[in-house]
């Protein structure tokens, strides 16, 4: 007797995210002394995470410190797991100096421009790291791949694409990019996960869908991708996502070693006194809109 597919469950993983945000927040004072430790084999997730989550930190003050300017493109299959790596590199970091980057449907005007002009205007400045999650690489994969771009605009990327990262490198921006590899078996089981969860069915576009009809072009496209932009100078880095903790993990690992930067002492920080009260009478509380406390627990 075949057995009842039971139903997503909605809330599983916001509270595994939860569980795992306030085991690090019991880590940090360990996590941030000191060097990184080196891996064990029996290690556990969290503690990895906190602690690159604290070599995050040193890195982010030295970039920000050094007036560094860091790219880091997240390409890959539909349901890769970006989104995952991406989130667990900014929670930890201030988004002043560390933000994403997540472009939409570009608008008529932006089509009728220079097809890199839409991305420039996001390139990092002094001192800040920005993430794409997904980037002008659109041209090379969704776009070839589903006709919203003509062969000569196709070709003429992969003709001009290298020529733009070589500019991006010479001006002084470290450019890291990421290619999130996922077999069709797991990005089978993901997909109907977020089908079935409510949570998540969100991260499904139409694009989505249809892109299913397409795996073979899809594969086709990135490894002539890969032939063209693939160089030295401009490497691409692939990242095994069939398991999503461990591709969190070496994804983050690895952009450590991509920006050379050096052991953060903190600076002592001396709180001041607060202000003396010189007489002052306040409003009556009365006076003010308090949020309703439908959770009120001593």
């Amino acid at each position: 007797m075949a057995k009842k597919k039971r139903p997503g469950n909605a809330g599983g993983e916001l509270l595994a995210d939860a569980k795992e945000h306030a085991k690090i927040e019991q880590h940090w004072k360990h996590a941030s002394k000191g060097k990184r430790r080196v891996v064990a084999k029996n290690y556990k997730y969290v503690d990895e995470l906190a602690s690159l989550q604290a070599e995050l930190i040193k890195l982010q003050e030295w970039v920000r410190i050094k007036g560094l300017r860091v790219a880091v493109l997240f390409e890959g299959r539909d349901a890769a797991g970006k989104g995952g790596v991406i989130k667990r590199i900014t929670e930890s970091l201030n988004p002043r100096v560390c933000r994403t980057v997540a472009l939409g449907t570009p608008t008529e005007r932006e089509r009728s421009q220079w097809y890199f002009q839409r991305y420039v205007p996001h390139l990092p400045a002094a001192g800040e790291i920005a993430l794409f999650d997904r980037s002008w690489y659109n041209r090379a994969g969704v776009e070839h791949v589903m006709g919203f771009c003509t062969g000569p605009e196709y070709q003429e990327f992969l003709r001009s694409c290298p020529v733009f990262e070589e500019m991006l490198v010479r001006s002084g921006i470290i450019l890291v990019k990421y290619w999130f590899s996922v077999s069709d078996e797991e990005q089978e089981k993901r997909f109907q996960e977020r089908i079935r969860n409510p949570i998540k069915r969100w991260k499904l576009s139409p694009m989505d869908l249809e892109s299913r009809k397409h795996w073979v072009e899809y594969s086709m496209a990135k490894d002539a991708m890969f032939k063209a932009t693939d160089l030295k100078k401009t490497p691409w880095h692939v990242v095994d996502a069939n398991n999503k903790k461990n591709a969190r993990l070496n994804c983050i690992a690895h952009l450590l070693t991509q920006v050379p930067y050096e052991q953060m002492t903190p600076v002592e920080i001396e709180v001041p006194p607060r202000q003396a009260d010189l007489h002052y009478k306040r409003p009556k509380m009365s006076t003010q809109r308090f949020v309703p406390m439908v959770y009120a627990k001593p």
